[in-house]
């Protein structure tokens, strides 16, 4: 009997042991996985207010000091985690991209068009990269530089003498180029029209509150989007009644077709148009107004990036050959002003990514559903790996920046795929303002707005003035 109690008593314990130990099991997971330090502050609303209403490098440095380099939010109604890592952006945007898909809020995808490249991932998005890569490669750009050299003069002597807000005169010019790109050149002046007076009637109404109603910005602006599918639709018979495929993007769009032979519809043709022109203007258009600003607050540096394009200036007979892409590769400091300015300004602060399983990364989870923002902005102003973050030193690119902490056009699959065209409009723009004119900025020079993008005071309203001895392309 005592031998039976002592069994059963054993029996028990064991059980008892047993099971501690399988909730311990159990636990072990959820103690180790836990979603990462931060606030998501007020119900829906989150922290928007905080992030959008100051410098984002106050919001995300205050939040990085607080919590470390991965932080959880509340931004636009939807929870997110923040990475401030190169390592942690590297994991989310290369090496387990299939794990994040790209997100964008519904109101900006039905302003651009579903099928646009940003929006995909996957055989579709690899099938339209490659499309406008290969229209964007250095053969094609090469043959742009005149035309672009032209549409850089033509801005330039319009704005001699007149007091004009820099970042507006930026968005047209890089809308110019990326009609050129998109169309070669070959473009009826009623169409360019036409695109352009909507276009920007769509740009207008693209960060506004999605309101459908009539006279609101958001309304007029899906008005707007569609009179662009309208005049492209006529664009594309056009080319087609003709018979005439030109390799521009229009053109590599129209002749493609995939591995089954099967063509782009035309409503995915339009939503890769609009979303090339929307690509190529903002972003380009506020790095070259903080290239205009950082030139102006930095004598020195100005006159050290006027001498090496007065060289080239030289060798082109004072402007009366053109420059050639070659040429533009040999600005040595001018592309160091460049990298700086992206660096600085860091236009794009930080991308949008959505997960699309439950990921864990370095012991905390990241839901399903969450939002994942790689923070482009606190990487480029680490003093880990830019000594002196905040001083404009374009000689920090003598050398190469250390793997992973320079992503001014993003990385992976959907990083930038016009970076190069960007450049190339940056290097010829700078080489005519520096050799032909002098400017000077016009009322407060500090102070910044945030229209989404980050761009100075009033978009930097600036005068420019011919400079002695210099005569306009039409007048040579």
């Amino acid at each position: 009997m005592e031998m039976c109690y002592r069994v059963i008593c054993a029996f028990l314990l064991l059980a008892l042991l047993s099971c501690l130990l399988m909730r311990k099991h159990k636990r072990k997971p959820q103690a180790k996985v836990r979603l990462p330090p931060g606030s998501t502050g007020w119900p829906y609303i989150g922290e928007t207010l905080q992030l959008y209403s100051q410098d984002p490098n106050i919001f995300f440095a205050t939040k990085q000091k607080r919590y470390g380099d991965i932080f959880k939010t509340q931004v636009l109604g939807y929870p997110c985690v923040m990475l401030a890592s190169p390592e942690a952006a590297r994991y989310v945007l290369v090496t387990q991209a299939h794990l994040f898909k790209p997100t964008y809020p519904r109101s900006k995808e039905r302003m651009i068009g579903p099928w646009a490249l940003f929006f995909h991932q996957g055989d579709y998005h690899m099938r339209l990269r490659k499309l406008v890569q290969g229209s964007l490669a250095p053969d094609n750009l090469r043959g742009l530089v005149p035309d672009i050299e032209a549409i850089v003069t033509s801005m330039l002597d319009s704005w001699d003498g007149r007091v004009v807000k820099t970042f507006h005169a930026m968005k047209r010019f890089s809308f110019d180029v990326g009609i050129l790109t998109i169309f070669g050149g070959r473009l009826e002046e009623r169409h360019k029209q036409e695109l352009k007076r909507n276009y920007f009637i769509v740009d207008k109404g693209y960060n506004s509150f999605p309101i459908n109603i009539p006279g609101a910005l958001f309304h007029k602006a899906i008005q707007a989007r569609k009179r662009l599918r309208q005049i492209l639709n006529e664009i594309m018979s056009e080319r087609r009644r003709k018979g005439v495929m030109n390799k521009d993007l229009l053109g590599c769009l129209m002749e493609s077709s995939s591995d089954k032979d099967e063509h782009l519809s035309d409503d995915q043709i339009s939503d890769n148009i609009i979303g090339a022109l929307f690509a190529a203007q903002d972003t380009t258009a506020s790095v070259l107004t903080w290239i205009l600003k950082y030139l102006h607050d930095n004598p020195k540096l100005l006159e050290a990036v006027k001498a090496e394009q007065m060289g080239i200036h030289e060798t082109n007979g004072y402007g009366n050959q053109p420059l050639t892409w070659t040429q533009t590769r040999s600005m040595v400091l001018t592309r160091r002003v460049i990298l700086e300015s992206l660096r600085m300004a860091s236009i794009i602060s930080f991308t949008f990514r959505e997960a699309v399983v439950d990921v864990e990364y370095n012991g905390y989870l990241i839901p399903k559903g969450w939002k994942v923002m790689p923070l482009f902005r606190n990487i480029h102003h680490n003093p880990q790996f830019f000594r002196d973050p905040q001083k404009f030193d374009p000689s920090r690119f003598e050398t190469a920046p250390k793997p992973n902490t320079f992503w001014p056009f993003g990385n992976g699959v959907h990083s930038c795929p016009g970076n190069e065209l960007a450049k190339l409009e940056m290097f010829i723009f700078i080489h005519h303002l520096v050799t032909k004119f002098r400017w000077e900025v016009e009322g407060s020079q500090s102070g910044i707005e945030y229209s989404p993008f980050l761009v100075p005071k009033h978009g930097l309203p600036a005068k420019l003035r011919r400079a002695s001895g210099t005569i306009s392309s039409d007048a040579a």
